[in-house]
C-alpha cells in the first residue's frame, strides 16, 4: 500500500502536463485583443449630420474587432439622456462619449462619470463644466464668426439679416450666435432684423418663420445654424415669392444625399459652412486614452465656407474617399474570411496533436498502471490478512465488555436492591415519629424533610430496578383483562388531595364508563403516576389537570393535559431521553420517569407522544391497543389484576407534591444583622433548611433561578453569596462571572454548592471566580465557618482601605476589578477635594453608577459611607498642608473644599483634638 500515494501523485502530474499543453495550444491563436467597452450617448440621431457621425464612429471602430460599442438616441430629450448615460455607467462601460442635447441639465451625469474614473469625451457641443477627459468638434464660435463675416464680404450695400438658431440653450447654438454677432460687427452696413429658434428641425423653422412672415420681405441674408433649417428656408421665402435676391447661409456641409453639399451645388441655398462630424476623430482619442497613448484634450475641427466657387471640388473628394471606405470594408470582409479558415484549420492541427499527445501518454499511463496494480494487489491482500486478523481481535474483545457490561449491572441492580433495606429501615421508624405529636413539636419541619427525601430516594431506586428489568433484562408483561376507565379513575382520585392543596383543578372523563384492556397492573400504574404526579408538579397555581379516556376503533387513548410551563421544541426532542431534564424543572426530579414510563408503555404494544408549548402547558397522549391478539401468550395471564393498594404504591410519587416547608416569616420588630447573605437553590427543601440555618447569624434573601439571583445580587448588595450550579434559566457558574464581572457585585464572595465533585468540575468553578467551591452533601459547620471567614476577610480589607496610610503605600486589591474601583474613586475625591460644591452625585456621574449601587459599594469595600470618606481625606489633606506647607489657615480651609474657616477649625479639633493654628505651631506626627 505504500506504493499507492507515489503512483497517485505521479499520475496527477502526468495529467498536469496533458491539461497544461492543451492550455498552450488552445491559448496559441488566441492573440491579445481589446475587450474594452464603449458607450456613444447621442443627444438626437435622426437628422443626416448625426447618422453621418455614427457612420464615421463605425468605420474606425471596424479598425478595433476587439472593441463592444454602445449606442443610444435620446431623441432631443435631456431626462433620456441623462437615464441612459446611467444606465451605461451601471453597464460598466470603459469609456463615455457623449453629445449632450443641452449643457446644463447634462452637466451633472458628465461630472458623475468623470468623477468615477471613466474617461469622458465629448463630442460636438459641451456641458458647463471643465470635468471631462477630451473634447472633440468644431470650434462652434468660429463657424458662426465664418459666416458672419462671409455674409458681409459678399453682399453690398445694406444687408438685413434674419438668423435661424438651433436648440435654446445648446452650446452650439449659444457659440454660433455668438461668433456671428462678432463677425458682423466690423461691417457697418449689416443688421439683424430678427432672431427665431428652429431646435435644429426644418419643420420648426418653417413654422418659426411664418409667425414672422410679415418681416420676411425686407430680409436680403439668412445664416440658419444647420443646413436643414437653411433649406426650410429657401422652401417659406419661395413660397411666398420674395426668396429670389436673399442670400442663404447654412451650417454643416453634409455629403451624400439630402446634405449641404448636395444644396449648394442644386443652389438651395448659397454657402454652408463645413462642420466636420468628428465622429472619426472621436473613436481614434477614444483608443489613444484607453491605450494610455498620448492625446490632445482640446481636439478643434477645421472648417471653411462652401459656395457655388468650391463645392464640386469638395463632392468629388467626398467620393473619393467614399469609395476607399468602400474598398476598405470589402477588403475587411476578405480579411475575416481568411481568418476564419485560418481558425477553422488551426483547430483541427491543435486537435491532431492533443490526440497524438494523449494517446502517448495514456499508453504510458496505461503500461505503469498495470505494473502498480500488481504491486498494490499484493499491498491488499497483505492487509486484507490484517483486518481480518484486527475483526477477530474486537469480536473477542466485544464479547468480554458485553460479559463485564452484564457484569456492572448485576452489581448495580444488587446495590439497587440493597437500598430498599435500610431505607425500609429509615420510613418505618420515621412514620412512627410522624405520628408522635411531641417529636413533631420538637423537631417537625426536619422530620418531613427526611421523611419526603426518604420516598424520593425509594421512588428513584424502584425506577432504576424496573427500567434495568425492561431495558436489559427484557422482562416481560403479565398482562390481564381489567376496567383501564376505573383503574384510572382510581390513581387520579390519590393524588385529588395533592392538587386540592395547590389549588389545581384535577377532573377525568371517558366516553365510557367499562373500557375492556389487556395491560399489567403492577408495571402501568406507574406510566400514570409519573404523568398525573408531573402535570401537578409543573403547573401553576389554580391551574387545571385534565384526564381523558377515548375508546376510538380497536384502541383506547388516554390523555393527560396541563395548563403548566409547557416545554420548547428543544426540550420536547430531549423530553423520553435517559436522564434528562428540562431547565426549568426543579431538581428534586432523577429524569429517568418518563423514559422509564415509555419503554412500559412500549412493552404493552402502545405508544406514548406528547404535545407542548412554553407557558401554555402539555398534553401526553398515551395510546394502547384493545383485545389480547397483539400479546404473546407469555405475556398474559389468567389471574385478574389487583389494584387495592394502589393509594400506598402512589405515596412514592406524591411526595414531591406535598408542600415544602415554608420560610420562617422575618420578625419586623427585630434588629437587623450586621450582614447578609443571598442563597441561590432550586430544591425547596434544602433552600428552606439553608434558610432558616443562616437565619441565625445573618439577613438571608433567597432565590430558586439563577435570573433573580443576578437582580437580587444588584438590589440588596449583599455581603457574600451561597449558590447552586445546576439553576432555572442560566448556571450558578454564570451567575459568579457576571456578578464578579460587574463594578457594582465583584467585591462580594461567592460559594458554589453543588453535587458536581470531580476535579475538573470543581476547577471549572473556581475558574468561573467563585471564592470557594464546597460539594454535597456537606457539613453545615463546615459551611458556616467557611461563610464566616470570607466576610471576616472582607472586613480586614475594609480597614485597610479606610486606614490612615498614605496613598503610595496603600495595600493592593485581590480582585482586579475592585482595585479598579477604589482607585478611581480615590481618584475623583483627591482630584475634587479643594470643590466645595462637590457631591455624591458628581461620583456616580464619573463613575457610571446609581447613587444606592455607590454607598453599597463604598460600604462594602471601605466600611465608611462616602460622606465620612471624602471628610477624612478633606482632614488628611489639610494636615498635611499646615505641616508641610506655608499657607494661610484661609488658605488652606479653601484648598481642602471648606466654604467656611470658623467650621473647617471645628471639624479640625474634633477629629485631632486641636485647632488648625495650633496644630500649625505644633506638628503632632
Amino acid at each position: 500500500m505504500g506504493c499507492k500515494p507515489n503512483y497517485i501523485a505521479r499520475v496527477k502530474k502526468i495529467l498536469l502536463l496533458v491539461v497544461t499543453g492543451c492550455a498552450l495550444v488552445a491559448c496559441k491563436h488566441d492573440k491579445i485583443k481589446s475587450t474594452y467597452t464603449i458607450g456613444f450617448s447621442q443627444c438626437v440621431g435622426s437628422d443626416l449630420w448625426r447618422r453621418t457621425m455614427l457612420e464615421e464612429m463605425k468605420t474606425e471602430l471596424s479598425l478595433h474587432p476587439g472593441a463592444t460599442f454602445i449606442y443610444t438616441d435620446a431623441q432631443n430629450s435631456s431626462a433620456k439622456q441623462i437615464a441612459q448615460v446611467r444606465n451605461m455607467l451601471r453597464q460598466g462601460i470603459d469609456l463615455l462619449v457623449i453629445s449632450p442635447n443641452e449643457a446644463q441639465p447634462l452637466t451633472p451625469v458628465v461630472e458623475e462619470a468623470y468623477n468615477k474614473g471613466i474617461p469622458v469625451i465629448i463630442i460636438d457641443r459641451k456641458t458647463s463644466s471643465p470635468l471631462y477627459t477630451a473634447y472633440v468638434g468644431a470650434d462652434n464660435y468660429e463657424l458662426g464668426k465664418m459666416a458672419g463675416e462671409y455674409i458681409g464680404s459678399t453682399i453690398k450695400g445694406p444687408v438685413s439679416i434674419l438668423e435661424v438658431m438651433g436648440l435654446p440653450g445648446s452650446s452650439p447654438a449659444i457659440e454660433r450666435d455668438r461668433g456671428f454677432n462678432d463677425g458682423i460687427r466690423k461691417f457697418s452696413n449689416i443688421h439683424v432684423i430678427s432672431k427665431v429658434y428652429g431646435d435644429w428641425l426644418k419643420p420648426n423653422a418653417e413654422k418659426q418663420l411664418y409667425r414672422i412672415k410679415d418681416k420676411l420681405p425686407l430680409v436680403n441674408a439668412v445664416f440658419a445654424h444647420n443646413d436643414v433649417m437653411a433649406s426650410g428656408v429657401r422652401d417659406i421665402f419661395s413660397q411666398l415669392n420674395i426668396g429670389h435676391q436673399v442670400k442663404i447661409v447654412g451650417v454643416d456641409a453634409l455629403p451624400g444625399t439630402g446634405g449641404g453639399l448636395g444644396m449648394v451645388s442644386d443652389k438651395i441655398i448659397d454657402a454652408s459652412v463645413l462642420y466636420p462630424t468628428g465622429g472619426k476623430e472621436a473613436m481614434s482619442t477614444a483608443f489613444r486614452i484607453l491605450n494610455k497613448e498620448p492625446f490632445s484634450r482640446e481636439n478643434i475641427l477645421q472648417s471653411l465656407v462652401i459656395d457655388s466657387s468650391n463645392v464640386q471640388l469638395m463632392k468629388m473628394q467626398w467620393a473619393r474617399i467614399n469609395n476607399q471606405q468602400k474598398d476598405i470594408e470589402k477588403q475587411q470582409v476578405l480579411i475575416k474570411e481568411q481568418q476564419g479558415i485560418y481558425d477553422s484549420q488551426q483547430t483541427v492541427l491543435d486537435v491532431i496533436v492533443i490526440t497524438l499527445v494523449l494517446a502517448i501518454i495514456l499508453g504510458g499511463l496505461a503500461f505503469y498502471s498495470l505494473t502498480e496494480n500488481r504491486k498494490i494487489n499484493k499491498s491488499l491482500a497483505a492487509k486484507n490478512d490484517e483486518i481480518l486478523s484486527q475483526r477477530n481481535q474486537l469480536i473477542v474483545m466485544s464479547e468480554k465488555a458485553e460479559a463485564a457490561t452484564e457484569a456492572k449491572l448485576n452489581f448495580f441492580t444488587n446495590v439497587s436492591h440493597e437500598f430498599r433495606t435500610p431505607l425500609t429501615l429509615i420510613l418505618s421508624p420515621l412514620q412512627d415519629m410522624m405520628n408522635n405529636e411531641k417529636l413533631l413539636a420538637l423537631g417537625g419541619k426536619d422530620i418531613r424533610i427526611i421523611y419526603q427525601n426518604s420516598h424520593r430516594l425509594l421512588r428513584l431506586v424502584n425506577q432504576l430496578i424496573d427500567y434495568r428489568k425492561i431495558e436489559y433484562d427484557k422482562q416481560s408483561i403479565k398482562a390481564s383483562a381489567n376496567n383501564i376507565v376505573a383503574f384510572i379513575r382510581d390513581i387520579v382520585d390519590n393524588f385529588r388531595p395533592h392538587a386540592q392543596k395547590q389549588q389545581i383543578h384535577l377532573s377525568i372523563s371517558s366516553n365510557v364508563n367499562d373500557i375492556k384492556c389487556w395491560f399489567d397492573v403492577n408495571m402501568l400504574d406507574k406510566v400514570f403516576f409519573n404523568l398525573i404526579a408531573n402535570a401537578i408538579k409543573f403547573n401553576n397555581e389554580k391551574g387545571k389537570v385534565r384526564v381523558n379516556i377515548v375508546k376510538r376503533n380497536d384502541e383506547v387513548v388516554i390523555e393527560v393535559e396541563d395548563t403548566g410551563v409547557g416545554m420548547n421544541p428543544e426540550e420536547l426532542n430531549l423530553v423520553f431521553d435517559q436522564f434528562y431534564q428540562a431547565a426549568h424543572m426543579p431538581s428534586n426530579g432523577s429524569g429517568i420517569g418518563l423514559s422509564l414510563s415509555r419503554e412500559i408503555v412500549n412493552a404493552h404494544h402502545g405508544s406514548v407522544q406528547v404535545q407542548s408549548e412554553k407557558w401554555k402547558g402539555s398534553k401526553f397522549t398515551v395510546v394502547l391497543p384493545l383485545g389480547d391478539d397483539h400479546l404473546s401468550a407469555d405475556e398474559k395471564t389468567t389471574e385478574p389484576g389487583n389494584w387495592a393498594n394502589l393509594s400506598k404504591r402512589s405515596e412514592i410519587y406524591s411526595s414531591d407534591l406535598k408542600s415544602s416547608v415554608a420560610l420562617t416569616q422575618p420578625d419586623l420588630l427585630s434588629s437587623p444583622k450586621e450582614f447578609s447573605i443571598l442563597i441561590v437553590e432550586d430544591n425547596q427543601d434544602l433552600l428552606h433548611y439553608l434558610a432558616a440555618k443562616f437565619d441565625e447569624y445573618f439577613e438571608v434573601y433567597t432565590t430558586d433561578n439563577g435570573h433573580d439571583a443576578i437582580t437580587q445580587a444588584y438590589e440588596h448588595v449583599p455581603d457574600l453569596i451561597l449558590s447552586d450550579i445546576v439553576l432555572p434559566g442560566i448556571s450558578g457558574k454564570a451567575v459568579s462571572e457576571k456578578l464578579k464581572s460587574d463594578l457594582r457585585t465583584s467585591h462580594i464572595p461567592i460559594i458554589l454548592l453543588t453535587a458536581q465533585g470531580s476535579v475538573e468540575q470543581q476547577i471549572s468553578g473556581i475558574d468561573a471566580m467563585a471564592d470557594i467551591y464546597i460539594t454535597k452533601p456537606f457539613n453545615f459547620d463546615y459551611l458556616l465557618a467557611n461563610v464566616k471567614n470570607l466576610i471576616k476577610n472582607r472586613r480586614i480589607l475594609k480597614d485597610h482601605f479606610t486606614s490612615d496610610i498614605s496613598t503610595g503605600e496603600r495595600t493592593s486589591v485581590a480582585k482586579s476589578i475592585d482595585k479598579k474601583f477604589i482607585n478611581d474613586f480615590a481618584g475623583i475625591v483627591e482630584q475634587n477635594l479643594s470643590n466645595d460644591k462637590f457631591s455624591v452625585d458628581d461620583i456616580c456621574k464619573l463613575i457610571g453608577i446609581s447613587r444606592i449601587q455607590l454607598y453599597r459599594k463604598v460600604k462594602a469595600l471601605l466600611g465608611c459611607s462616602i460622606t465620612d470618606y471624602i471628610l477624612s481625606r478633606r482632614l488628611k489633606k489639610a494636615q498635611y498642608l499646615l505641616q508641610n506647607e506655608n499657607f494661610s489657615i484661609a488658605e488652606i480651609t479653601y484648598q481642602v473644599g471648606f466654604s467656611n474657616p470658623n467650621y473647617f477649625a471645628t471639624v479640625f479639633k474634633a477629629k485631632y483634638g486641636c485647632t488648625p493654628t495650633e496644630f500649625k505651631r505644633n506638628p503632632v506626627a
